[in-house]
């Protein structure tokens, strides 16, 4: 019940999924990362490209998939209380942000219920498809989020803010500012994938929602 409680509808914060949440991002990225990892070429998949892969199948908009594929919008409205308005509770369950948090709380309770390797299975079952995509289909980060800032007229602009390492192993990290505010922040072994890296954590906050 714990895992599909918004933190609106208690009194307690504990109470409310978002720790489940914050448990259940680490076991998800560690899931598919494991997953990944023996199965492409070390030297076709550097560290910023398995970043970037892994990045997009666990990416908010995937997660949202995920758990509208597993019904639990439905689960959310069961366990919204009754004093909660339809239209607070639809706009509630059609929020990329909650649907992604909440998938990453039930993973959350199935690791300390089940432990790693049962939770490890049954999310590589759960994201295949995403993970597919990903591998298949990579996105282009940097357009989506353009396209998401263009509904409100708003811009991104990128810039390097730090370069560490030799020069033949550089790693760059890249902030995305919008209207003035830095949103996100990106690394990658070039500016193009900082960049990318950076534009796929704006698309996750809360700043540059649609």
């Amino acid at each position: 019940m714990q895992a599909v409680t918004h933190a609106s509808w208690t009194g307690r914060r504990s109470e409310s999924y978002e720790r489940l949440a914050l448990l259940g991002d680490s076991v998800l990225g560690l899931s598919v990362t494991t997953h990944l990892f023996p199965l492409l070429d070390a030297d076709l998949y550097g560290a910023g490209r398995l970043t970037k892969i892994r990045a997009q199948a666990v990416s908010g908009r995937s997660c949202r998939a995920v758990a509208e594929r597993l019904g639990l919008p439905e689960r959310l409205r069961a366990a919204a209380p009754a004093d909660v308005s339809p239209a607070a509770l639809d706009a509630l369950v059609g929020t990329e942000r909650v649907l992604a948090s909440v998938i990453e709380a039930v993973i959350g309770a199935c690791y300390l219920a089940y432990g790693f390797e049962r939770t490890a299975d049954a999310v590589r079952e759960a994201f295949a498809p995403e993970i597919e995509q990903a591998l298949e289909r990579p996105a282009d980060f940097k357009s989506a989020l353009q396209e998401r800032l263009a509904r409100r007229g708003a811009l991104v602009l990128y810039e390097v803010t730090a370069e560490t390492g030799p020069p033949h192993e550089r790693t760059f990290e890249v902030a995305a500012t919008v209207e003035g505010e830095t949103v996100a922040r990106g690394t990658g072994r070039s500016k193009k994938e900082a960049e990318q890296a950076a534009a796929a954590a704006a698309l996750e906050s809360e700043d540059v929602e649609a």
